[in-house]
């Protein structure tokens, strides 16, 4: 019985803790986040020469970003026919990068969404002991 309630209040504890970090802006940022990763927010990507202050590179269009790596950044661009492009921007110490977000996203704060991938689900089989 002990170990019933113990269980009950660490699970209690643990989902108001998730809960403490999550304020509105933090839903609506991740939210929007997602939208444009999905291709649905019209954005410009601009890489500026620190030394000169010239824009050297921009891309306008809708793109997921990928700024892993502090070297470089990669770009997938969807294009109008269906079909996408890649770039990849090397960064140095003379260059920045900005986002602007030209379009705005429409997004839900409370939306959650869980998305399974059926050919990524191992199949398994449950067994009772006797």
């Amino acid at each position: 019985m002990k170990k019933k309630i113990l269980l009950a209040v660490t699970a209690v504890m643990l989902a108001s803790g998730a809960l403490v970090g999550c304020t509105e802006a933090s839903k609506v940022s991740n939210n929007v986040s997602q939208e444009a990763d999905n291709f649905n927010v019209l954005r410009r990507f601009a890489v500026i020469n620190t030394r000169t202050d010239k824009v050297e590179f921009e891309i306008v269009g809708a793109f997921s970003l990928d700024a892993s790596d502090s070297k470089k950044i990669s770009l997938i661009c969807e294009m109008e026919d269906g079909t996408y492009k890649k770039q990849i921007i090397g960064l140095n110490r003379d260059s920045m990068y900005v986002i602007e977000d030209l379009g705005g996203a429409k997004v839900n704060k409370y939306k959650y969404e869980v998305n399974y991938i059926p050919e990524s689900i191992v199949p398994f089989t449950i067994t009772n002991k006797k």
